[in-house]
């Protein structure tokens, strides 16, 4: 377990996971045991949270805070802490993750952080909509790829899983190139969930896709899971 980070090179910020409560899509991404970390204790959720608040530095001035789910599970009682925290040391820049479904709320957060810039970043996982609703659980349209990218600031693509192909993988990169300002590709690790990693399809970008977009700016590849620093597993 590992809750805070710092990131050095590409987008040099602090990272944050804290504990929140249940995502609101908890349970049905058929790939994701992150949700274990969730709880529905208060006290507990305080605790873990001041705890990690505490290690701020505000070094780079940016924040990314991930919480196993969307910032709109975090209590209220956090995100007041979180305001006082970046305010005290002058943060100019707060990164979150939002579920689709939160799409018609995001503003909220640029409200209650008036003094910081918001930038979403939302998990796509693939613009395969067919693969991603039959195989991930995670149902969604992003057809309105203009909306989402003026709404999202960055986008999360997960590759490498049995039933992808090599063909849809590089779609998908150059769609959310082409689209978002940002790209983080998670190269999918197994866990506790039924979905499996394809050996075959990492081995293939790793040596042929990996080196050609590994050193662009505004793309992190995680080529495990724990890459950022932060880990539930």
């Amino acid at each position: 377990m590992q809750r805070y980070n710092k990131i050095h090179n590409k987008i040099p910020r602090e990272i944050l996971l804290l504990k929140s409560l249940p995502c609101i899509y908890s349970g049905k991404c058929s790939f994701c045991n992150y949700v274990l970390d969730n709880t529905t204790n208060l006290d507990e959720i305080r605790q873990v949270n001041d705890n990690i608040l505490n290690m701020i530095t505000g070094e780079y001035g940016v924040i990314e805070i991930i919480n196993s789910g969307s910032v709109f599970e975090l209590p209220k009682f956090v995100l007041e802490a979180i305001r006082d925290k970046v305010n005290s040391l002058k943060i100019h820049t707060l990164y979150f993750e939002a579920y689709y479904g939160y799409h018609k709320r995001l503003e909220e957060m640029a409200l209650f952080f008036p003094n910081q810039e918001i930038r979403y970043r939302i998990g796509i996982e693939t613009f395969d909509d067919e693969f991603r609703k039959r195989v991930l659980k995670k149902p969604f349209p992003t057809s309105n790829l203009e909306d989402l990218s003026k709404k999202f600031y960055a986008c999360c693509l997960l590759i490498c899983i049995k039933g992808q192909t090599q063909k849809q993988i590089l779609n998908d990169i150059h769609i959310a190139r082409t689209h978002f300002r940002e790209i983080t590709i998670n190269v999918f690790v197994n866990n506790t969930t039924a979905i499996l990693r394809d050996e075959a399809l990492v081995e293939w970008f790793s040596h042929d896709v990996y080196p050609l977009i590994k050193d662009e700016k505004n793309i992190e590849i995680l080529l495990d899971n724990k890459d950022q620093g932060v880990f539930v597993q």
